[in-house]
């Protein structure tokens, strides 16, 4: 199958649904780091940002609510406002001769829209029919991790414990979050708003809702857009997600069991030289991995790999990633990036 919609050769006229929100503001910032070829940009919200004044590229430009006439003569919508919102506005955007790039979990998981990792099955988003799905944070960073040693050995089971920030609920979970660590250090009893519970010196089990299975839908999402991205279908993969005190970036703790034995040295190697991967181990020091080494940057960090001592097939390790940059707004700019025709 061929894009229905490829991009064209010259300069775009692209649109940030949701560019209010903590991720489009990374995508705002990151278009313009990456000279992404913009000849207008569009930036769309609900009424209740309309109005609002984003610099971008030195340009003021006023955020407009957005409605069917939004996307008229728009060539790329990059959407981060919500399954709800992105399934409100897909035909119009898709009627307009547009192609989105969803950040929500809306359409993940539907057979004619493909979900893309570029680092991981770029080949994927040329079979798209006017949408492309974003994954869902921890699994982009998960995967990253994951594809070269999928690569090298038969992967039979994933087991993933996340520690998720609370940038993954979004701009005013970050804010409830330094105000009720304020109201406790003065004393005070905090009391939450955004999150179900106050993150203060605190943390839970996500709160995304219960399935039938009693896996909650972020460890649901998990599994099944990891077996979609990597084409495992069968792979046994099993999750638990947990949101803890940290301001911005996630981590994960990871054991992948394989069909015989990986050499840790081999992994090492695999995922030092990995694309988007970047490696960080220090065992003299005891330094790792964490959410501060990531703030801000591009690359997954791994670390602490090791020989699972209760399995010879399987390793362990641990990974962070900023859910907003990795996580979010630089994994759908790469998506745009490989429908721009070649230079």
């Amino acid at each position: 199958m061929t894009p229905v919609h490829p991009l064209p050769n010259r300069p775009l006229t692209v649109a940030v649904l949701g560019a209010s929100g903590a991720v489009g503001q990374e995508l705002l910032q990151l278009l313009q780091e990456r000279n992404f070829p913009v000849s207008e940009l569009r930036l769309l919200a609900s009424a209740r940002s309309a109005g609002q004044i984003c610099q971008w590229n030195g340009q003021a430009i006023a955020v407009q609510e957005v409605s069917e006439s939004s996307f008229q003569d728009v060539d790329l919508v990059l959407a981060s406002a919500g399954g709800s919102v992105s399934r409100q506005w897909r035909e119009a955007v898709v009627s307009a001769g547009a192609v989105m790039v969803d950040n929500s979990s809306a359409f993940r998981m539907d057979d004619d829209v493909p979900l893309v990792v570029p680092e991981v099955n770029p080949q994927a988003a040329a079979e798209h029919n006017g949408v492309i799905a974003n994954p869902n944070c921890t699994t982009i960073l998960l995967t990253l991790a994951l594809a070269p040693l999928a690569a090298k050995r038969s992967m039979h089971r994933v087991v993933v414990s996340t520690y998720q920030s609370a940038s993954g609920a979004g701009a005013r979970a970050m804010e409830e979050l330094k105000d009720l660590s304020r109201v406790v250090l003065d004393g005070g009893t905090p009391n939450s708003e955004v999150l179900p519970h106050s993150l203060a010196f605190n943390l839970f089990l996500h709160n995304s809702p219960l399935q039938s299975n009693s896996y909650c839908e972020e460890e649901m999402k998990m599994v099944h857009e990891t077996r979609k991205i990597m084409g495992l279908p069968g792979l046994r993969f099993t999750a638990t997600c947990v949101r803890v005190p940290v301001l911005r970036a996630h981590s994960e703790a990871v054991n992948v069991e394989f069909a015989e034995p990986f050499p840790v040295k081999e992994a090492r190697e695999l995922l030092a030289a990995a694309p988007g991967v970047e490696l960080l181990e220090d065992p003299a020091s005891n330094r790792f991995p964490m959410p501060t080494d990531v703030t801000g940057r591009d690359p997954v960090v791994v670390g602490r790999i090791r020989q699972d001592i209760s399995e010879e097939n399987a390793l362990e390790f641990w990974l962070c990633g900023d859910q907003i940059r990795k996580g979010a707004a630089l994994n759908a700019i790469q998506i745009a990036e490989l429908l721009l025709p070649a230079a």
